[in-house]
């Protein structure tokens, strides 16, 4: 391989490193939504069995998808870490690990505010 060979696939497999840290951030992204699908659920269950005896077998089985949507939220935050430390960025700047900490904990914070305002329904 020429000199330029060489240069042209480092450049491509940088490329490559880049589409797979935009990927992963995408990947996340879609586990917030699932977590908030699942505090979406949450409610919607609210909504359903409101007048449902005994309310707390109800709020229960809510609590079990508020319990889903945090659980879901660190897991694609640990695993979204774990992949950006396996990259290496070239030409975009990935997301860094404080900023998923944060987005994670917001949500977190929210889906559990719902669960407790579920209760005090």
């Amino acid at each position: 391989m020429s000199k330029d060979s060489n240069e042209m696939a480092k450049e491509r497999t940088d490329w490559a490193e880049d589409r797979t840290l935009l990927a992963n951030e995408r990947t996340f992204a879609g586990w917030m939504r699932t977590g908030m699908a699942c505090v979406a659920l949450a409610l919607g269950l609210r909504a359903v069995f409101g007048d449902f005896e005994p309310t707390w077998i109800a709020k229960s089985v809510a609590t079990i998808f508020i319990f889903a949507a945090v659980a879901i939220f660190w897991s694609a935050r640990h695993k979204s870490c774990q992949a950006n430390e396996r990259f290496t960025s070239h030409d975009v700047k990935a997301q860094t690990r404080s900023r998923m900490t944060i987005l994670a904990s917001i949500l977190t914070v929210g889906a559990l505010a719902t669960g407790v305002i579920l209760w005090l329904l």
